[in-house]
């Protein structure tokens, strides 16, 4: 394979991949945001432009969550551990 038509494979495989996600972006935005996002559920039109860029480039791991319906993680760090050692204590 000559080095030419490797650039071509790689552009058409760029390509597909653009393409793709140009058809998941308005439809994620649209329905798929809210359901991996509580927050998302009351967003408007504003926000749902601003991540249309972001859903192009990263189709296949948002489409993946928006299939698996799992909500995002629960962040763990010191001061929600200590908040919550502090409510099993019964203490505020």
């Amino acid at each position: 394979m000559s080095i030419v038509r490797a650039a071509e494979v790689v552009v058409l495989l760029c390509t597909v991949y653009i393409a793709c996600g140009l058809v998941f972006a308005p439809l994620f935005a649209w329905r798929g945001a809210r359901r991996i996002d509580p927050a998302a559920k009351t967003a408007g039109l504003g926000f749902r432009l601003i991540i249309l860029p972001g859903a192009v480039a990263l189709w296949p791991v948002l489409l993946r969550r928006w299939l698996s319906g799992r909500l995002p993680p629960v962040e763990r760090n010191a001061h929600r551990n200590a908040a919550e050692h502090r409510d099993e204590r019964g203490s505020t």
